[in-house]
């Protein structure tokens, strides 16, 4: 893994997706005591910056892998964006997710021809299911956050973040999988000058903060927080990444997530999932720290329920 990896990755899903806006608030840089910088990734195709990562993994298939199709479990945004990028580039997808996963999500996987295998909401039953098709279609399994080809597309969201504002001193992303927040610092290791990245996580599920405590991948009990697509937990691809190149993990509580998604909602009028509220909420529990600098915050997607908000 080098820069030439993911200059070669950039150029290789450009035409595939969208170069998301980078968008400013005067009024949110007072409230916050920092000038902030907010990488759009819920404009991304199908929703997410989950797009990059699943264009990358399938473009990096030979053409007899296509031919066989794609697999992945996921009751998200990662099956939307295999679903979606594989019909794009003409790839049969199947897509295992639990039953209980959200209708909303399971149409999203539909519009975009995607092959859904309904299975029980653990993850055992949801591994199992996907390793069933892996040996009757020889179809290629795609990691949603822990494969190296994903990692590599993630962080082409940070390359042209960093290409627009060079001058930043630290981006913030959520911390679920640890995809995105890997991608991100391998982007800021390789094109920054000096910019640090840190992970925002929810108190309620603080496996990536306890790991990076303990040097080893920790697990959540349970996971009782509104920000559902951090969840997950690390995985051994991409936690040796986080611990060689991201500063630190900072925690927020459930009130201070709904209070930023809210604000985020009505100073910007930019539509964010409650995951992508979490960065912005470590900066303003943490003003102090990032008084005066210039922060990058990867809005990391927009697909919520707005019949169902939490405001």
């Amino acid at each position: 893994m080098n820069k030439q990896t993911l200059i070669q990755t950039q150029n290789r899903i450009k035409p595939f997706i969208h170069q998301t806006p980078v968008l400013t608030s005067q009024l949110l840089n007072e409230k916050a005591g920092c000038n902030l910088f907010f990488k759009c990734e819920n404009f991304q195709k199908m929703g997410a910056f989950k797009m990059r990562g699943a264009t990358n993994a399938i473009l990096s298939l030979s053409e007899d892998e296509r031919q066989k199709g794609v697999v992945t479990h996921s009751s998200g945004n990662f099956a939307q964006a295999v679903s979606l990028a594989a019909q794009k580039l003409g790839v049969k997808a199947y897509i295992v997710m639990p039953e209980n996963a959200p209708q909303v999500k399971k149409d999203g996987v539909r519009t975009y021809e995607g092959e859904i295998i309904e299975c029980e909401s653990t993850l055992q039953a949801r591994e199992a299911a996907a390793n069933k098709v892996r040996e009757e279609k020889g179809a290629s399994f795609l990691h949603p956050s822990n494969q190296d080809e994903v990692i590599y597309g993630n962080s082409t969201a940070a390359m042209e973040l960093l290409e627009e504002q060079p001058n930043l001193d630290v981006i913030l992303v959520p911390i679920g999988g640890g995809g995105l927040i890997a991608g991100t610092a391998l982007a800021a290791y390789y094109f920054s000058i000096n910019c640090k990245v840190i992970g925002g996580e929810p108190i309620e599920a603080d496996d990536a903060y306890r790991s990076f405590a303990s040097g080893k991948i920790e697990t959540n009990k349970g996971a009782n927080t509104i920000a559902d697509g951090l969840r997950t937990h690390l995985g051994n691809r991409n936690f040796p990444i986080i611990k060689k190149h991201v500063d630190k993990i900072i925690r927020v509580e459930e009130d201070e997530i709904i209070n930023t998604m809210q604000l985020i909602w009505e100073r910007m009028k930019v539509l964010v999932e409650p995951s992508s509220a979490v960065p912005f909420a470590a900066v303003l529990k943490n003003k102090e720290e990032f008084k005066n600098k210039n922060v990058g915050i990867i809005l990391s997607g927009g697909n919520v329920d707005v019949t169902n908000l939490p405001f």
